[in-house]
């Protein structure tokens, strides 16, 4: 019998230390630009993602939420870093539904203008053309709780949903628009080199908001919730590398969005305080979306909080 025991147990031992099945993942971005989402490729470079499971990884940018949002539906992709605002699409019944708050106020998120527009306040925007990725993205989401906020309904001021940042830049310089939607890795540079001009910050319009959020496809559970999991743990352990790694983060972000480490440095210290700790979704600011997708015309009634994201991988389980 003791010997059967011993055995046994080295039978689990060896059983024990074989490597985790190989797995593989496809992250969707809402936009290739956006630091927010460069957790995906800092995971990647880190060896993060490999120390969850996940060996075979693919990373595609899309032109906004709308985008993404259609690349879950048709299941090129298994999970999407994207906008809070798009949780309007699970609640409408698309094939997303949300698994953890990435990202808080939108304060990294700013309208800019020609570099010798008047710029006196937000007052300036009413009837003015803005620049946005797609409709249903944050940038649009924005645009139409800013007209909401100033009393001029949700089109006082005029979304033009142009895609890549390079479009917005291109109608904003040649006046088909008075100013577009930026994020600070893609205006810090071209500010300095007086291509535009950053004026309205939404960080002061909603500082408790859930500007970025993980969704998986709602296909992938409960089969896969195991997978998911690990998905998770694995995105706010690389948010934690991130906090540790300031040269490391910089240098990985500026080869990626070919800016300068200068600029990344500046970027770094904008964006890091505003990700979440462990993916837990603020009360106050899922009632705040919710309650704007009304106002908005998106949806009749507000939504169930089950229709929009679940909480059963929250708080992350990092290592």
């Amino acid at each position: 019998m003791s010997r059967v025991v011993a055995a046994f147990a080295t039978f689990l031992a060896c059983s024990t230390a074989l490597p985790a099945m190989a797995d593989s993942i496809t992250i969707g971005k809402a936009v290739p630009f956006a630091w927010n989402f460069a957790v995906a490729d800092v995971g990647l470079e880190a060896g993060i993602w490999k120390k969850y499971g996940f060996d075979d990884v693919k990373i595609v940018g899309f032109q906004g939420e709308a985008k993404v949002q259609q690349a879950l539906f048709t299941k090129e992709i298994d999970v999407e870093l994207g906008s809070g605002p798009g949780m309007a699409f699970n609640a409408k019944g698309g094939a997303g539904i949300g698994v953890a708050a990435l990202f808080g106020s939108p304060k990294t998120i700013a309208i800019a203008m020609a570099p010798d527009a008047n710029y006196t306040g937000p007052s300036v925007f009413k009837g003015k053309k803005i620049g946005i990725t797609t409709v249903g993205s944050i940038s649009d989401w924005l645009g139409q709780h800013l007209s909401q906020s100033e009393g001029w309904g949700k089109d006082g001021i005029i979304r033009v949903p142009l895609g890549s940042m390079d479009a917005n830049i291109a109608a904003l310089r040649t006046g088909q628009v008075d100013g577009i939607m930026v994020t600070p890795e893609s205006a810090y540079e071209l500010q300095d080199k007086g291509i535009l001009k950053l004026t309205y910050n939404f960080g002061t319009l909603l500082p408790n908001f859930i500007t970025n959020v993980v969704y998986v496809r709602k296909d992938m559970l409960p089969a896969q919730a195991e997978k998911v999991q690990r998905f998770v743990n694995g995105v706010f352990a690389t948010i934690a590398y991130m906090r540790a790694n300031k040269e490391k983060t910089v240098e990985i972000t500026s080869r990626m969005l070919n800016a300068s480490p200068a600029t990344m440095t500046r970027v770094y210290d904008d964006v890091m305080p505003g990700y979440t700790k462990d993916g837990t979704f603020n009360p106050e600011a899922v009632a705040l979306i919710s309650q704007s997708f009304i106002d908005m015309g998106l949806l009749d009634k507000r939504p169930d909080d089950g229709a929009m994201f679940t909480t059963q991988f929250v708080p992350a389980r990092p290592d």
